[in-house]
């Protein structure tokens, strides 16, 4: 039986960077439905105190101990949260002391004061790399002359949140094209895909895992149905195969490991925002 444990990522901005690290935590561990929560922008006393009531009640109603991935800088903003019983991870603590020494200075804890160390040149970049994958999310643009990378694979194979995952944290431009019936009737690629072959990475899953997820979105359909998922399965990794696309399986991948996955093997530079 799966174990309820409530999850929180804190912090007094966005809280993304709370989120992707005490995700990536997550994932090392089987057997538990964890329930996760963004509180952002919590930059003041009555903020933490509202969110450590929150946090506090979700412990009450699943009767297990809450877990924070903390982000604040502020000392008093995590030692309110803590009031709330929780489990607290923060993010900076092993490194803000080697720093302290190395450095030979305290921190300067000062809410928000992570955020002006933003450029606005690579701010721009990811912004516009977002918008491009938008755009060209799941075939509807296809013209993929200044796409980094296009991903490719059978509907819901775990595409367009690898691409936007690309474009937020490492201002990739990244499309992505599902492979319909009339694509997998052949085992060669389709012809618009051929000019950007180099461009190009499969990515698969399980069929059985497909089937779970289709059912969810379209309950009882043939699109659902599990012979449905291993034909278009195996139709498409055998174009993989035989185009030598390289191809990587979701099915137990966070979207951190695909996406470094396709970095790293078509070479392009990571830009960490």
């Amino acid at each position: 039986m799966t174990s309820i444990r409530p999850v929180f990522y804190v912090s007094d901005g966005t809280g993304i960077t709370a989120e992707t690290i005490g995700h990536s935590l997550l994932t090392q561990f089987s057997g538990f439905q964890f329930l996760t929560d963004r509180l952002a922008f919590v930059d003041d006393v009555d903020k933490a105190r509202e969110a450590a009531g929150r946090i506090h009640a979700a412990g009450v109603l699943h009767g297990v101990r809450p877990i924070v991935v903390n982000s604040c800088v502020d000392p008093q903003l995590s030692l309110t949260l803590a009031e709330s019983g929780a489990l607290m991870l923060d993010v900076f603590a092993p490194f803000i002391e080697p720093l302290e020494r190395e450095l030979e200075q305290p921190r300067q804890s000062r809410v928000g004061q992570a955020h002006g160390m933003v450029d606005f040149e690579t701010y721009h970049r990811r912004i516009n790399a977002m918008n491009y994958s938008l755009s060209h999310d799941d075939g509807v643009a296809l013209d993929y002359d200044e796409a980094d990378v296009v991903l490719v694979g059978v509907s819901r194979a775990g595409k367009t949140p690898t691409c936007v995952y690309l474009a937020l944290h490492y201002g990739i431009k990244a499309a992505n094209y599902p492979l319909t019936d009339g694509d997998l009737e052949s085992d060669r690629l389709p012809p618009r895909l051929k000019p950007y072959r180099r461009k190009l990475f499969g990515l698969t899953i399980d069929p059985e895992r497909l089937q779970q997820i289709r059912q969810e979105r379209r309950p009882d359909s043939r699109y659902a149905r599990l012979d449905t998922c291993r034909r278009e399965v195996q139709a498409a990794e055998a174009m993989f195969s035989l185009e030598r696309i390289p191809t990587l399986s979701t099915t137990h991948t966070s979207i951190e490991e695909i996406s470094g996955k396709v970095l790293s093997t078509l070479g392009l530079q990571r830009e960490m925002f």
